[in-house]
């Protein structure tokens, strides 16, 4: 029931490391547990640091609660709690975009909307949990949740990342698959009320990187080589427009497709058409079928060969330029912003782009934290200014590319 509700049960033994991170300075602390449950953080806690302090929790779901007799527990949605200032919190919040099977009706979807100031996009729960952890923080305060990575780099978070940058100081400790049987890579964060700048470590010991002056941008690994390709080369968002593929929603409602094959109609592409250098334009993995010279009125860029980049390829760049412009279901699509390579170029592009150079830049700044390449993630990948014929160059036969 509880993983139902984007709970997860916390191992003990990563409990106990995060509440050695709390590191009470005094007694008689107000310490809080946000989504409690039996307690696992007020427990521990106790156990390590003694009684002298006070303890609180705050729980949702009556039938997931099980508190101890020294915490004064309130029966409430913590998205709405008002009791603070509290001097520490430890949790590990809900995780689960709004709506995906977690109990959250419209109305309270769009209640949350309007109260956070950190709500954007396909949001996600721990990241309210996060800005509402801050500001029930007293000044000085301590949090310490365990959170997914996703917040390190996912554009969604771009407003959390700059309001924890602006409230306080933020250590980051990467854990990889913290949690037996589930595919999420976890942070612990610890974030410290009016402090200021960034850490980030490789689990709890290793420190890997030190921003003082954070202001809230993507949280990358250092990796030299991948930030040398950096400095040498031009952004692709500075020479394609990055656009975004219909979802399935807009295709299956437009008057035009079908889920059957037929005259004039062509398979509506998907990620797993979509090959290192090619494309399958056969396999009918979407099941959706539409009229391949309608195409642009799905997306207008549909109509002409443009380059298309795997959006979920699991720690992959994956890309090829579709010459026959089909339409598609998801995915990047790329449109030169001037004009267009010549065809040898492009090629030579798409080769670089799945080439062993683009793999170790990506893995290396944002390993697993997330499984798809997002649009900041492309728009900064750097591309060769040879490659790219930013000064003129002579080919072979003498001739002016």
């Amino acid at each position: 029931m509880r993983r139902a509700r984007g709970q997860v049960p916390t191992p003990p033994e990563l409990v106990a490391r995060m509440v050695a991170l709390a590191r009470p300075w005094a007694g008689g602390l107000r310490v809080l547990e946000p989504g409690c449950g039996r307690c696992p953080f007020l427990r521990a806690f106790r156990e390590a640091y003694g009684a002298g302090f006070r303890f609180v929790g705050v729980e949702r779901f009556p039938e997931a609660l099980d508190p101890p007799p020294f915490a004064e527990v309130h029966l409430a949605d913590f998205l709405g709690f008002q009791g603070g200032p509290f001097d520490l919190i430890l949790a590990n919040p809900p995780y689960g975009a709004p709506g995906a099977g977690i109990g959250l009706g419209e109305a309270e979807r769009r209640a949350y909307r309007k109260r956070f100031a950190t709500w954007y996009g396909r949001y996600n729960l721990y990241g309210a949990f996060l800005e509402q952890g801050v500001r029930l923080l007293a000044p000085g305060g301590v949090l310490v949740y365990v959170v997914p990575a996703g917040w390190m780099v996912l554009d969604e978070f771009r407003r959390l990342r700059r309001f924890l940058a602006l409230e306080g100081g933020l250590e980051v400790f990467y854990l990889g698959r913290a949690f037996p049987g589930l595919k999420v890579r976890a942070t612990v964060v610890r974030f410290t009320k009016g402090g200021r700048g960034l850490k980030l470590y490789q689990g709890f010991e290793e420190e890997l990187w030190v921003d003082p002056d954070w202001q809230g941008g993507m949280v990358r690994f250092p990796h030299p080589k991948a930030l040398a390709l950096e400095r040498e080369g031009v952004p692709l968002g500075e020479l394609f427009e990055i656009r975004f593929a219909a979802r399935s929603p807009e295709l299956k409602r437009h008057p035009l497709t079908r889920t059957a094959p037929g005259p004039g109609l062509v398979p509506v592409l998907t990620g797993r058409n979509l090959k290192p250098g090619h494309i399958d334009y056969e396999t009918p993995y979407s099941g959706l079928f539409f009229p391949k010279e309608r195409a642009g009125l799905l997306k207008p860029f549909y109509a002409r060969p443009h380059l298309v980049v795997g959006h979920t390829r699991h720690g992959k760049v994956v890309a090829a330029f579709d010459e026959r412009a089909y339409p598609w279901r998801e995915e990047f699509h790329l449109l030169p912003k001037g004009t267009p390579l010549p065809e040898r170029r492009m090629a030579a592009l798409v080769e670089y782009l799945n080439g062993p150079e683009v793999q170790g830049y990506y893995q290396g700044l944002y390993r697993d934290a997330v499984p798809h390449l997002t649009r900041s993630m492309l728009e900064r990948l750097p591309l060769p200014r040879d490659l790219l014929l930013l000064r003129k160059s002579v080919c072979p036969n003498g001739q002016s590319d």
